[in-house]
């Protein structure tokens, strides 16, 4: 049995023949896929115990979201079988409410959704959270955060043009998954209350992906977070309504390095947010009253931006390789909030949450 309009191919089909005929009907994301077979798709599905119970609905057009739906796509994207928990958990929690898929889904803008695998299961499937954690070279990242995002798609019916109506797009909507490291810091799972070392993923609705760099010859926090804060007041002013910052989330990926500094200086992470957010907003408001004073806007009316809601709202997370370089994600301005979930066995049946 297969999913409604998820067909199966032959063994020997030619996998050129394939990729057309599936672009055509709707499905993939341009790139080169794994022929669907009826053998590859029973492989991703052993020991499921309830692969066709419907799980939500899935916009922009709602279609019905099940583990037989996303283990297809899960071939397609080249995972491995005890991958797909990783790949379902991530798409049940796109499902919330908060985290408004329908909006991310069909804006004009270009927002990605980005996955986060925290705990001791990105180990287990061969996961970096080292060097190049969002780029080339690791199958599972790339497969993880490619299958995620061509089942919502997918499943989902935003097609390119007709719902998806984002302008230009960007890269991350190809796959954008990392593993968070282990240290310094406590996880962003266990900060949710998830528990130390327990296996999960957040999804976010990444507006944009930012590379910062810290401060000449940094040595203190404030050196090392600054450019990060501008980089945050930067962002929000760059995407259209400054006001909506303190509506959204930011997302700083810190390599070890920098985080080991950190630590050292006595910085947790509520430290590190605090500051963000109070740097970030000074930087917002000055350039914002600037900006206003030029255009003959009263300055008054920069007072108050935000470049996230609350100290909760900005989000340290440890990966990365050698180096300082940091990455930015600030969440799509439209109105998104990232949901963070456990990883749950298959074998058991769907679980509500």
């Amino acid at each position: 049995m297969t999913h409604p309009g998820l067909p199966l191919v032959a063994g020997d089909a030619d996998p050129a023949a394939v990729l057309a005929d599936l672009l055509a009907a709707g499905h993939g994301d341009g790139l080169p896929v794994v022929p669907p077979t009826a053998d590859r798709l029973e492989a991703m599905l052993a020991g499921v115990a309830a692969p066709d119970a419907e799980l939500g609905l899935v916009p922009p057009l709602f279609g019905a979201l099940s583990v037989r739906a996303v283990a297809w796509y899960a071939v397609l994207a080249g995972c491995r079988a005890d991958e797909l928990p990783v790949v379902v958990a991530a798409c049940r929690a796109a499902l919330d409410d908060s985290f408004n898929l329908l909006g991310l889904s069909t804006t004009t803008g270009a927002p990605a959704v980005a996955v986060l695998v925290h705990g001791p299961v990105g180990r287990r499937l061969g996961m970096t959270s080292g060097a190049g954690g969002l780029g080339t070279g690791n199958r599972a990242n790339a497969c993880i955060g490619r299958a995620v995002s061509m089942a919502l798609a997918g499943i989902g019916g935003a097609t390119v043009g007709v719902t998806d109506m984002a302008t230009i797009g960007q890269p991350a909507k190809y796959t954008c998954c990392t593993a968070e490291a282990a240290r310094p810091l406590p996880s962003l799972a266990q900060r949710r209350g998830l528990g130390v070392d327990v296996d999960a993923v957040t999804v976010i609705g990444a507006g944009a992906i930012v590379e910062v760099l810290p401060g000449e010859g940094y040595r203190e926090p404030p050196s090392v977070l600054g450019p990060a804060a501008a980089a945050m007041a930067g962002m929000v002013l760059a995407m259209g309504d400054p006001a909506r910052g303190a509506l959204g989330e930011q997302f700083l990926l810190l390599p070890p390095e920098p985080a080991e500094l950190l630590s050292m200086h006595g910085w947790g992470h509520e430290q590190m947010a605090s500051f963000l957010l109070e740097q970030g907003a000074a930087l917002l408001q000055g350039a914002a009253a600037s900006l206003a004073f030029r255009a003959g806007v009263p300055a008054y009316a920069a007072s108050g931006l935000a470049v996230a809601g609350s100290p909760a709202d900005v989000h340290v997370v440890v990966t990365g390789g050698a180096g300082v370089k940091m990455l930015l994600l600030p969440t799509w301005m439209g109105g998104s909030r990232s949901v963070t979930a456990p990883v749950l066995p298959l074998g058991s049946g769907p679980r509500a949450g």
